[in-house]
């Protein structure tokens, strides 16, 4: 593969998982690596890393698609130099030898962590995959063949921690200082880059038997502001929230922008022709009708319940932290019941994790059972909270209109609808999911707004376009 290959090939791979990539930036790729070479991996990556990214958020991504498409080869003890071997079924391997070479490798493994000799622990990886982690000599083609969890949970490296630590006090008899200051978080640190290095070295074996792209396409995560809400883990969600400040300064600039072009104002134009008296009936300096400077008001009516509280409780915190954008931001909550939770967020902003379940346990948003009831929440809704209603008021409802066979009530939502300026419903399910099972989301969106919104980057663009100025 050419050095044009892999650049274009890398820069494929990261458009496939949202990168704006375009044809300058590939170009200035190509400009860098022609002034840095490929000598140093490292150069070479962070030349790479310089063109083409936007944010530190997409570093992760890069480095696993960049490790496809630039491998760290070495010559291996068996002069395969890094190429992968066809895979072993663990079967046609004898216990005592698996055995042997399990300890063989944590003992020089052991000893490579003692002395931090990256080399050695590149080498070590392949190794490690190779003795370790292959499977499947009777599999189809297309079959993976070599496994880093296999590895890892073979060779268990993170057990190493104590005959490192044993190992770095004899070798540092009469300098204990530097004992001391290689600490047990520098050794977890070493470990962890070892199973990391495992990791790649399988993800490359793997590539080269199905080829990069698909690997780079399926094998490779996403960037948080691209996984599904409805599909996160309690990681991916502590994550992301961790972008909300970030997002809320991009879309506030946004929104700022977009009302200093709205203050301007349409044409009058019946001033515009009444001053073209002036040069013969031709409108040279139109006359624009100015707006008042009023900010309208938000209203964000959540589900908290199930899958759907992650989205919720994201889209809350963004939003609370647009509040200076608007005249006055209220912020609702229900499961079967809606209780007001604008002072509740606003107390958490500083402190994302856990705002569900702080609302969940002091709010008034459940009744005498645990599950979503649309219906009863929009009544209850338009009922207490009339106030917050009015023709300046833009709604957001948030959830994905399932609502476990009860009435959904639709003069209630038709009643808020009349009331406010315009209301948007945030779905986080897609499309094709809508009125399955016991959704209700297409009659719903014959009364108001109803868009589908699966990831943060959705939702930041959703908002920036539907949020009032």
């Amino acid at each position: 593969m050419t050095a044009a290959d892999r650049v274009t090939g890398l820069v494929r791979a990261l458009r496939e998982h949202g990168f704006r990539i375009g044809t300058g930036e590939t170009v200035d790729a190509g400009l860098a690596l022609a002034a840095v070479g490929f000598a140093d991996r490292e150069r070479t990556r962070a030349a790479l890393a310089a063109t083409l990214l936007r944010g530190e958020a997409q570093r992760p991504v890069f480095d696993r698609v960049f490790d496809l498409y630039f491998p760290l080869v070495e010559d291996l003890p068996d002069g395969t130099a890094g190429a992968p071997r066809e895979p072993r079924d663990a079967a046609a391997v004898s216990p005592g030898e698996l055995a042997r070479l399990r300890e063989e490798l944590r003992e020089r493994l052991a000893l490579a962590l003692a002395a931090g000799d990256d080399a050695a622990l590149n080498r070590l990886a392949g190794e490690a995959v190779g003795g370790l982690g292959a499977y499947g000599s009777g599999a189809a083609p297309g079959s993976d063949g070599w496994s880093s969890y296999q590895t890892l949970s073979r060779l268990r490296p993170e057990t190493l921690l104590a005959r490192v630590r044993a190992m770095l006090r004899e070798g540092a008899a009469g300098e204990a200082e530097f004992a001391d200051r290689l600490t047990d978080d520098e050794i977890r640190r070493r470990i962890e880059g070892f199973r990391e290095r495992v990791r790649t070295e399988a993800r490359r074996r793997v590539a080269e038997r199905q080829g990069r792209d698909r690997v780079a396409r399926r094998a490779v995560g996403t960037t948080p502001d691209r996984i599904d809400f409805l599909l996160a883990g309690r990681d991916q969600l502590d994550e992301l929230r961790r972008t909300v400040r970030p997002l809320a300064r991009l879309l506030a600039t946004r929104l700022a922008a977009r009302r200093r072009r709205a203050a301007r104002g349409e044409i009058d134009l019946r001033r515009t022709l009444r001053r073209s008296l002036a040069t013969g009936g031709v409108p040279v300096r139109p006359v624009l009708r100015r707006r008042r400077p009023a900010r309208p008001e938000l209203v964000l009516l959540c589900d908290v319940s199930g899958s759907v509280a992650g989205f919720a409780s994201f889209t809350m915190l963004l939003v609370r932290a647009l509040h200076d954008q608007f005249s006055r931001v209220r912020v609702f909550a229900f499961v079967n019941r809606t209780d007001e939770v604008t002072d509740l967020v606003a107390r958490h902003r500083d402190d994302p994790a856990g705002l569900g379940a702080r609302i969940l346990a002091e709010a008034a948003v459940t009744g005498w059972h645990g599950q979503s009831d649309y219906g009863t929440a929009l009544d209850e809704f338009a009922e207490r909270y009339a106030d917050a209603l009015g023709p300046r008021t833009v709604v957001f409802v948030l959830g994905d209109a399932r609502t476990n066979h009860s009435d959904p009530r639709l003069p209630a939502l038709a009643l808020i609808a009349a009331r406010v300026r315009r209301v948007y419903w945030l779905n986080p399910e897609q499309r094709a999911l809508w009125s399955t099972g016991d959704s209700v989301a297409h009659t719903y969106a014959e009364l108001v707004d109803m868009r589908p919104c699966r990831d943060a980057r959705q939702l930041g663009e959703l908002i920036g376009r539907l949020l009032p100025v």
